[in-house]
């Protein structure tokens, strides 16, 4: 990233000079930058004081620490969920249930479904209906 040529108190004292009524030609000229940057800077800073300029700077600065944080956290809830997927994926493979194969399950008298494979998360075993 490009190193900032000037800090936020010279700017804000640039742009007061405009203000001022200093010519934008002059002002250009004097401090070596280009009519564009001083517009772009009258767009950020305009109308603002060296202590708003610099608390504008330290919440930009918490706003990028806390976007990396969530960033971060969703990183990790992504990987916790896919490595959930696998290891249920794996679990039911292992007990001979195949639910993610596209198994249409029959419904049992409860309204629940009835899968006679047993779980061995389940310590509770379901009747066939009669």
């Amino acid at each position: 990233m490009k190193r900032a040529r000037y800090t936020e108190e010279q700017i804000i004292s640039i742009l007061q000079e405009h203000d001022a009524g200093a010519k934008c030609a002059d002002l250009c000229r004097k401090h070596g930058m280009s009519a564009g940057t001083l517009y772009a800077w009258k767009s950020k800073f305009g109308g603002m004081t060296v202590s708003d300029a610099k608390r504008l700077k330290v919440l930009e600065d918490e706003n990028a620490k806390l976007k990396k944080l969530l960033a971060e956290q969703m990183l990790d809830a992504a990987a916790l969920k896919e490595l959930l997927a696998k290891n249920g994926r794996a679990r039911r493979q292992a007990r001979g249930c195949r639910a993610s194969a596209g198994r249409v399950w029959s419904v049992g008298a409860a309204g629940l479904p009835d899968c006679r494979c047993g779980s061995q998360d389940d310590p509770l075993t379901v009747a066939a209906p009669a």
